[in-house]
């Protein structure tokens, strides 16, 4: 595959319920994209919330927004999907398999009848899952299949020690890794302050930052999702916006580096599961995915989301 996006950049949205309608407002929004195609079963919502985004203030964005069909994935420069059942209130994310494995497979075969070019991002729950199966099916070069991953978790974290320390998210640097899930790990002996540690950090200012501390943010992160579900039925616009992050290193042609769910190719000793590590990304999706410094610990428990990963994709087949 070629590192060329069109001067159009054209990006596709397969599922427009509420997260993929709000991923394609922000990208509306940031003027990422000159044409949004939203697809989905459902015809008719589908191209109201394709007017009801195009008929927004002109000047905000420059984005020609429509519904259209699966023959519209020609020529994209990204492909978004979004499709398949949200968390019901009470479920994991690995709830999910059965039902969005089967809407993948229905996707992916619809798909590659019109697939010509361009980087595929899985958003859909469990994202972990679901980008090993895109991947598979697909059968492009490594990297080409991506998913949001820990991207979200990653962001909650930043938010949530921003607010403790009570200092501009700007400044906070903070990665979670492993699954998007239960087995999702902050790395802690990273985490910093304006590029100091934290724990160096914290005790400059007189905050406490103890084994509590650090799990008491932890289990926020990781409930966060469920919490927003039952609070208001689902989550979308946290996802929305990073999605915008990812799709411009892929439309702009602006590398980043964000943790993203790919299929490991030997990496921490990891091969055939899909987790996400900070990953350099760019027009052909992950180009790199970094293989950093973690304390024991955190390698640990990172082996273990691989092993845990490994038995789900082994139940699948």
């Amino acid at each position: 595959m070629n590192g060329f996006v069109s001067s159009e950049r054209k990006v596709a949205i397969i599922g427009a319920g509420f997260v993929g309608a709000s991923i394609a407002y922000a990208l509306t929004i940031r003027k990422l994209a000159r044409k949004i195609v939203l697809i989905d079963i459902n015809e008719k919502k589908t191209e109201g919330e394709a007017l009801d985004i195009a008929h927004g203030i002109p000047d905000m964005g420059i984005s020609s927004v429509y519904a259209g069909g699966y023959s519209d994935c020609k020529d994209c420069d990204l492909i978004i999907i979004t499709a398949g059942r949200n968390r019901r209130p009470g479920e994991t994310r690995l709830d999910l398999i059965a039902g969005n494995s089967q809407i993948m497979k229905d996707v992916v075969d619809q798909v590659k009848k019109y697939y010509t070019k361009g980087a595929i991002m899985i958003v859909s729950n469990p994202v972990d899952v679901l980008v090993y199966q895109c991947s598979r099916w697909m059968d492009l070069p490594n990297g080409m299949v991506f998913g949001t991953g820990c991207v979200l978790d990653s962001s909650r974290l930043t938010r949530l020690i921003a607010d403790y320390t009570r200092l501009n998210t700007e400044v906070v640097k903070a990665t979670v890794v492993g699954e998007h899930g239960d087995a999702q790990i902050p790395i802690w002996s990273r985490t910093s302050i304006a590029g100091v540690p934290i724990e160096e950090y914290c005790e400059n200012v007189g905050l406490p930052w103890t084994q509590e501390e650090r799990q008491k943010l932890t289990d926020k992160v990781r409930n966060m999702g469920a919490e927003i579900i039952r609070d208001k039925g689902k989550t979308h616009y946290g996802i929305a916006t990073c999605v915008c992050y990812l799709a411009e290193a892929v439309l702009n042609q602006r590398l980043t580096i964000a943790p993203v769910s790919t299929v490991f190719q030997g990496e921490y000793g990891i091969r055939d599961v899909c987790l996400s590590v900070p990953s350099i990304i760019g027009v052909n999706g992950v180009e790199k995915r970094l293989e950093e410094r973690w304390s024991d610990e955190e390698f640990t428990k990172f082996k273990a989301a691989a092993q845990k990963m490994e038995a789900v994709l082994k139940n699948l087949s």
